[in-house]
């Protein structure tokens, strides 16, 4: 029995979680150095400069600071779902990044190798999965905090994820009507033969992009970090590298969710103006691989950057005011996104 499984497959795919683990942790990192870069730049201000060259070492200060803080518990908290509730929110933010096809694959030793953890055909339905559950994470947080501001906030944090999530998957539906795949790697390579998913899909990505805002608890749609009515939010109780969780598992999501809207709209890996299986028979697969790579990274960098620039011009809304977007704005655009759609499939058809 122990024979007759693949070791080597199983080695490949664990260094494979280890390389994405790590590289999103490193990300997430340097996203909390570029955000205040960001910031300066459009404050006029000068940003981080003093640990290292252009302040480059001020990602690991921070964290060396979260780390040596110490650690608080309060008494009156329930003190397993206290631990676990951190610990949920980055779990449910790394798991996501299963699914993503990171490029097309390597050849290494005579063996070929994917750059994707699962290639799974339910992909996105996994990714709804699990960033359902990352509710769990803010409630717990907030519940077990046993401190009456944390709990506001954490109600606040579910009923706009909650919400946003509905607009979100039926923003998505319209685009399967078109891919008729539910598989990442498969509506990549269908982009590679065709148009970009967002020539098809323009009012399906804005709507995935505002979601992917309020998913990710960023501004305008941070309402439950809100500082000047909820002193600090529902991680208000937690500190150390508890505190520290919560705070990457913000940037990690918004890591993972541009990966997911250049995947679906932007090509994902593929490199633009470029025919890739005749770049790769020419210059060789493990070339293409690392320039695929690359390309999906600086997609990804376009997004990021995009979360940073809106957070720093936009004011944060009122909640009756996220709520109404969400509600009587998102899905009723939505749901007309998808009728037109599926209107249009069925006279192309014809």
């Amino acid at each position: 029995m122990l024979l007759s499984i693949d070791w080597i497959f199983i080695i490949e795919k664990l260094i494979l979680i280890a390389v994405v683990i790590s590289v999103s942790l490193i990300v997430a990192m340097y996203e909390t150095w570029a955000e205040r870069k960001v910031a300066a730049v459009i404050q006029d201000r000068r940003g981080p400069n003093r640990a290292g060259p252009l302040g480059l070492f001020q990602p690991l200060a921070d964290g060396l600071k979260l780390f040596m803080k110490e650690e608080i518990i309060p008494n009156s908290s329930s003190k397993f779902l206290f631990v676990m509730g951190p610990g949920l929110a980055m779990l449910t933010a790394m798991m996501t990044s299963a699914v993503i096809p990171w490029g097309s694959h390597l050849e290494l030793f005579g063996r070929t190798i994917s750059l994707q953890i699962a290639d799974i055909n339910i992909g996105i339905l996994y990714i709804f999965g699990v960033v359902s559950m990352g509710v769990y994470g803010i409630m717990i947080g907030g519940w077990a905090s046993n401190n009456k501001f944390s709990l506001l906030a954490a109600i606040r944090g579910a009923s706009q994820i909650i919400s946003y999530e509905l607009a979100m998957g039926l923003s998505i539906i319209a685009l399967l009507m078109l891919t008729g795949s539910l598989s990442m790697k498969t509506i990549v390579e269908q982009q590679q033969e065709h148009w970009y998913n967002i020539v098809y899909q323009p009012l399906g990505f804005f709507i995935f992009l505002v979601c992917a805002f309020a998913e990710c608890n960023r501004t305008p749609f941070d309402l439950s970090e809100a500082e000047n009515e909820l002193n600090f939010g529902y991680h208000q109780e937690y500190s150390s590298m508890k505190l520290g969780f919560y705070l990457f598992a913000e940037y990690v999501n918004m890591f993972i969710s541009s990966a997911v809207m250049a995947t679906l709209f932007f090509g994902g890996y593929d490199i633009p103006f470029v025919n890739d299986a005749a770049f790769g028979l020419q210059h060789g697969q493990n070339l293409l691989a690392i320039l695929q790579i690359l390309s999906l990274f600086v997609k990804i960098g376009f997004f990021i950057f995009f979360f940073m620039w809106v957070r720093w011009t936009i004011p944060r809304f009122r909640y009756d005011q996220l709520m109404d977007l969400g509600w009587k704005g998102l899905i009723p655009l939505s749901l007309v996104n998808m009728i037109i759609t599926g209107a249009v499939i069925l006279w192309l058809k014809k």
